[in-house]
Order: structure tokens, then sequence, then C-alpha cells
């Protein structure tokens, strides 16, 4: 069951203008809890104003072995959002030295250090869950080789910059680093603009054999992921080895469903403790149970995080939209509880499983 720990942060150091990379002690009391795989993140917690705010940050530090005592630190980058409660105060206000709640790890973009070929296309932000799995795989695992394209906007806005250069020179001849700058042109490279579909679908083949990696990780905004997974599906590769993780979600689809049925109830089964109670009209799944269990698991409530996950275990429900979840999980039968609305008037969800 995911926690919240006061953790204090042991530096705060300066990626871009806009963007800073925390670290977090963790006491060796709690380290089996933020024991994690890597890809996974971090929900960030802290009240203003009253209201409480939480926000979903991936880890970019190397996972620890699996063998070994868990971590002693946790790193994760924050880039500036426009009007973002969060990041503003994560880049104007914290200081070492402060305490910030986090929640014990979460998230299923992950990938367990295994010999093959490994590749990943990500934008902005999105190379922070993908910094920490190449670190672990190039790390634990000498038969394994990884191609990573990243896309930013300019080099000065590019996040760490001099970590990803470091493991170029650290494992030259395994990983294999591609950088596109949309607006800004290169020395050497390729040239400057957008890594959509239609340049993708000529880029890749002439990178790596395409289908021959054994899983590709997409992460960043929704644009950028959307339009790497139909290239890779166009180029032949199967489903279930795209994994992807979105950022950004302005501009995707939301599917509108009708209100809940009269007097629909939810009941639900968390750390072990179940419960019903009638849901308010328009309410998710999730804000109906968080109005009687605060304790119930959330970060962005914004179908990005999984964090939510639940079994639905009777009735049905429609999800408003889904960034989190592999399809193999819907069809067996899980989903987020944020983004679910009751179509029946008894639905039970598990929290637990």
């Amino acid at each position: 069951m995911a926690r919240f720990h006061r953790l204090p942060v042991a530096a705060v150091d300066r990626l871009t203008d806009d963007a800073v990379a925390l670290t977090l002690s963790v006491p060796e009391e709690l380290r089996e809890e933020y024991r994690h795989t890597p890809g996974q993140h971090l929900a960030l917690r802290r009240l203003a104003d009253g209201a409480e705010i939480r926000r979903t940050y991936s880890i970019c530090s190397p996972a620890p072995d699996a063998g070994g005592e868990g971590p002693r630190t946790l790193r994760v980058g924050v880039r500036l959002v426009e009007g973002g409660a969060f990041s503003t105060y994560a880049l104007k206000e914290i200081a070492v030295g402060d305490e910030i709640e986090v929640m014990t790890p979460a998230g299923r973009f992950t990938l367990a250090p295994a010999p093959g070929l490994y590749a990943a296309i990500v934008g902005g932000s999105g190379i922070t869950p993908v910094l920490s799995i190449v670190a672990t795989l190039l790390a634990r695992e000498p038969r394994a080789r990884f191609c990573l394209i990243r896309s930013d906007r300019t080099a000065a806005s590019t996040m760490f910059l001099e970590e990803v250069a470091d493991l170029k020179d650290r494992y030259p001849e395994r990983l294999q680093l591609v950088t596109v700058l949309s607006r800004e042109e290169q020395q050497a490279g390729l040239p400057s603009g957008r890594l959509d579909q239609d340049r993708l679908t000529t880029l890749l083949p002439s990178l790596l054999p395409v289908t021959d990696v054994a899983g590709w990780f997409l992460c960043g905004p929704y644009g950028l992921v959307q339009g790497a997974e139909r290239t890779l599906r166009g180029l032949g590769v199967g489903r279930a080895r795209i994994h992807e993780e979105i950022f950004h979600v302005d501009g995707a689809a939301r599917t509108v469903h009708p209100t809940a049925p009269a007097h629909a109830t939810v009941t639900a089964r968390l750390d072990g403790r179940g419960g019903s109670w009638p849901v308010r009209d328009g309410e998710s799944v999730l804000e109906t149970v968080l109005r009687n269990r605060p304790d119930a698991p959330y970060a962005c409530k914004g179908g990005v995080c999984g964090t939510c996950r639940a079994f639905l275990v009777g009735g049905e429900v429609r999800m408003d939209r889904n960034f989190a979840l592999e399809p193999e999980e819907t069809e067996a039968g899980y989903v987020l509880a944020c983004q679910s609305h009751p179509l029946t008037e008894a639905v039970e969800v598990d929290f637990d499983r």
C-alpha cells in the first residue's frame, strides 16, 4: 500500500532556467519502502492555502541492486509549468534541509534489467524515468544495449544533459544517443525540427533494426508519444513491446459519459478494510472513495500516473481517459479510479489487488 513519509531535501541542483533536480535523503528505516524499479515515480504532497496539492515526478536516479539495501537517496527532476502550484514552489522555494511529504514509489513504466536491445523516444522532461532505466540497465546487464532518441527545444532547455553525456562516455559501445532540437540548429547531427510521425518513419529504420528491439519506451508530451506509437505500429512493432508514459495531456480527447444511475453506490476495499458509499452527481469512483477514505491512493487525477489503479470486482464503469494502464491490465479488469464513473447502481473496486 502506498504511503507518505517526510523526507529531507539533500540537494537542489539547477538543470536549466526552468528545471531543477531534487535529491531526497531516505532514512535507514524507510529504505525498503522506497526500493524502486527503474522507471517508477514518486508523488510529492504539500498544503497551500488549506488545499492539498499532489504532483508526480519520475525518479531519475538508478535503482538499487535487488540484493542490497534500499536507496539512500532519491532524485527527481521538476520542470516549471506555467501556473503550476507545485513546480513553482519547487523552483523558487524549496531549499536544502526542507522536508517534503513523499509517497512510496509507484508506476509500471519500468524495465527489469535483461539482455537485449532496447530503445526510447523521449521529449523534454520525458527523459527523467528513462535516465533511471538506461543507467540501471547498462550498469547491471553487460549484454544489454540501448538506443536513446531525445527531442528538446534547445540545448539550453535540455534536462540532464551532463548525466546523459556521462552515460555515453561510460558505455560508448552500448549506448546510442540521438538528439534532435526543434528550435535550434546543431553543429553536428540531425537537422532541427519536430519528431513527428513522418520524420520518425524515415529516421528509425536508419538507426536500428526496429522490430528486433525488445522494448520501446515512449515518454513525454501526448502528441510525441502518440505519434511515436503509430510510427512503431506501422513499422511492424507489436503492441506488447511498446511502453508509454505521457507527461502532458493538454488537447487529448476526454470521453463524456452519462450521469451515474440514481442511488449508485461504490464499495471499495482499501488497505484491508472495506466500505460502501453513495455516489454524488458527477463524481468519479475515486472522488466518492476519497470523501470517506482520505487515504485512497492518487497523485495526478488526470489518468496519467496510474497511482489510483484498482481492480473492478463488480458492476460497470466507463473511464474518461486512460494513459497509464496497459491493454492487458484493462483486459484483466483494472481501472483508473480517478477516471471511472459508475454505469450501474452498484460498483465494487479493490485497491489492494
